[in-house]
């Protein structure tokens, strides 16, 4: 069973065994100009893309929906969403973004006020700041509080489904309060929605999240089923990239702040956390010139691969080096640190004209 609400580090292979989730590089040769997080791997499994390839190269209509929950601040591992909506955005995908305030305060207590300030100054933000265009036609943001037709919607889908579904998908329990049980069908309306005939009838959605999303998907995609007949929904697609690793080798997590780089990190604050994180040296210089390091086990390569080397040919080099003893890890991370100084001094200045924009969403 997977928890949505956890922050523990997942098995990939388990998942992908368990429940049926199939590898992406089925699909990655018939997409044109696929962005890094696909071709390095990242994005590593999905539920029938093929849908969403043929849109893609007929160019007909599709929809990308991943929601964003306001509880806390968000880290470098969340901008992995923003990039892939970005891309869609740039193929002409519909893109919907739920602010799941309904979900953060039935799951996390935070209160609805609260999370909209947060999905401002946080959330909306950060997002403008990485490039995502909200003024795009082929845009939609709201608040789940506020969307009555996304509230109506799960009530009716909720018509055809459990308590005992509910508990055996998310692992409920006697204690659970109603409104964390009930907060997944608004979830699923979230999903759902934009293949309503106010929003051009059944289309191809996929909804990019962590494998820790799993069952929201595995659940709506059932719902999707139940109300065919009514609706003609198709079935969403969706795909699952890899977590980022956090400084101290755990899942980077935004309620265990030694584990992040905030967004919202001033660039020395960023350039410190990433010369203290965990790395895949050897305990001494001698011995990891003579075997070399370990990449895969480094949080600092992470970050390159994840975030700040965009030439393959580059980063080929970096982890070769490293491999065969030729860098030390001291190195490399203070590569590392002037990279994300860069990319944090170029970020603080998007963010202060981002903030104005992100006052006049909601």
């Amino acid at each position: 069973m997977i928890d949505p609400w956890s922050s523990s580090i997942i098995d990939y292979e388990k998942l992908t065994e368990q429940f049926g989730i199939k590898p992406f590089t089925d699909f990655l040769g018939e997409i044109d100009d696929p962005p890094s997080l696909m071709s390095r791997g990242i994005i590593f499994g999905h539920r029938d893309y093929g849908r969403i390839v043929k849109a893609l190269r007929e160019g007909s209509n599709f929809a990308v929906i991943t929601g964003m929950m306001p509880s806390g601040k968000m880290h470098i591992g969340h901008k992995m969403i923003v990039d892939q909506l970005i891309w869609y955005q740039k193929k002409g995908a519909e893109i919907y973004i739920p602010i799941a305030d309904m979900e953060s305060y039935s799951a996390r207590g935070v209160e609805f006020e609260t999370s909209r300030e947060l999905a401002i100054t946080e959330y909306i933000t950060n997002y403008i700041a990485l490039g995502l265009n909200f003024k795009a036609k082929n845009f939609h943001i709201y608040l789940q509080s506020e969307n009555r037709e996304v509230q109506y919607l799960a009530y009716k889908l909720a018509k055809k489904v459990n308590l005992s579904e509910m508990k055996a998908i998310y692992g409920f329990s006697n204690s659970t309060n109603l409104a964390h049980i009930y907060v997944p069908l608004i979830q699923v309306a979230d999903i759902l929605h934009p293949q309503l005939a106010k929003y051009g009838g059944p289309k191809p959605t996929v909804v990019p999240v962590g494998p820790d999303q799993d069952p929201h998907i595995r659940l709506t995609r059932d719902i999707a089923l139940r109300f065919k007949k009514i609706f003609k929904f198709i079935p969403p697609s969706s795909t699952y990239h890899r977590f980022i690793t956090g400084l101290t080798g755990e899942k980077m997590s935004s309620s265990k702040p030694k584990t992040a780089i905030f967004l919202s990190d001033s660039p020395e604050l960023a350039e410190r956390k990433i010369k203290s994180a965990k790395t895949g040296g050897k305990e001494t210089l001698n011995e990891q010139r003579k075997t070399g390091g370990v990449p895969e086990d480094c949080v600092v390569y992470e970050m390159l691969l994840y975030h700040l080397i965009p030439d393959d040919e580059e980063l080929k080099r970096i982890y070769h080096n490293c491999r065969e003893g030729n860098v030390m890890c001291g190195e490399c991370k203070q590569n590392a640190a002037d990279l994300i100084n860069d990319f944090f001094c170029k970020f603080a200045r998007k963010r202060e004209k981002a903030k104005v924009l992100a006052e006049k969403i909601l």
